[in-house]
């Protein structure tokens, strides 16, 4: 199976867990991962025949993919011009999506984002916690890429039945380094409303690729994917009420329940976080 961007911060935490779970892990990148245990494949994905290439097999490595894993990206807004973000972006996507399906591989699970909810919310959510049931609302370049992804993904499946791709719209991802920071958060409250005081620990969202991929359904699904609670000490009620006091609260809140619905990934997938900032 390929994973692309398998060197990035999540690409990192997927292909440890795909290998700890009998895959035998392609890593499409840039740059070599640094473990002996996969096999590696120099690939610019915005070079179509690149890709395709490669997707049908490396003399003497492999001859056949049987899954991909899409997470090679520029990874947010602002890191590079709209116009670079967008080119790059989209047109690598389009290049697995396309090259994927004439190797024959059916199961395709991608990085979506939180973005497509409408982060940063300087329009307030339409309810919390967030949750699939809404249309996208892109705010950045960024966004609208992965907005885009969506509906192609959707239109792949209407052209192939037998097609499974599931689109993963992961929060901030979070390595155990990264939670040395989360107390200074409680200080200011808005300065992460931006995405709703999410997070994702990396190992969790290489969990749920995991089970994206052994999920046995078709067609197009997208799912948030956050960790259980905040990146705040504060309870996540409070917190509504101050930064949002004017949106609608569905259900009741646990202290530190998520305010990026995971219920749809819970139920479909069996995803359930193992890893809180609080445990460290």
């Amino acid at each position: 199976m390929v994973v692309t961007g398998g060197c990035g911060k999540l690409g990192r935490a997927v292909v440890a867990d795909l290998v700890a779970h009998d895959w035998k892990v392609v890593v499409f990148d840039r740059t070599a991962p640094d473990r002996a245990d996969v096999t590696y494949v120099p690939v610019d994905l915005t070079d179509y025949a690149a890709v395709l290439d490669a997707m049908l097999g490396v003399e003497e490595r492999y001859d056949a993919v049987d899954a991909v894993v899409h997470l090679a990206a520029v990874p947010a807004p602002g890191l590079r011009g709209d116009a670079a973000t967008f080119a790059n972006n989209m047109n690598a996507t389009y290049h697995v999506f396309t090259a994927a399906r004439r190797a024959g591989v059916t199961n395709i699970v991608w990085a979506s984002s939180e973005t497509v909810l409408g982060l940063p919310f300087d329009t307030p959510p339409p309810y919390v916690p967030v949750d699939e049931d809404y249309p996208p609302r892109p705010e950045s370049t960024y966004s609208l890429v992965k907005t885009l992804e969506e509906t192609m993904a959707a239109q792949l499946c209407r052209w192939d039945p037998a097609l499974k791709m599931y689109g993963l719209r992961f929060s901030n991802v979070m390595e155990p380094q990264d939670y040395q920071a989360f107390p200074s958060y409680d200080a200011d409250a808005r300065a992460r409303k931006w995405n709703l005081w999410g997070y994702i620990d990396a190992r969790d969202g290489a969990q749920a690729v995991r089970r994206a991929l052994d999920h046995p359904g078709t067609g197009t699904e997208v799912f948030i994917i956050a960790n259980a609670d905040t990146v705040m000490s504060r309870p996540s009620a409070e917190l509504v009420a101050e930064v949002f006091p004017d949106v609608e609260v569905r259900g009741n809140l646990g202290e530190h329940d998520t305010l990026l619905s995971i219920e749809k990934a819970r139920r479909v997938l069996g995803y359930e976080p193992e890893h809180s900032w609080r445990a460290v």
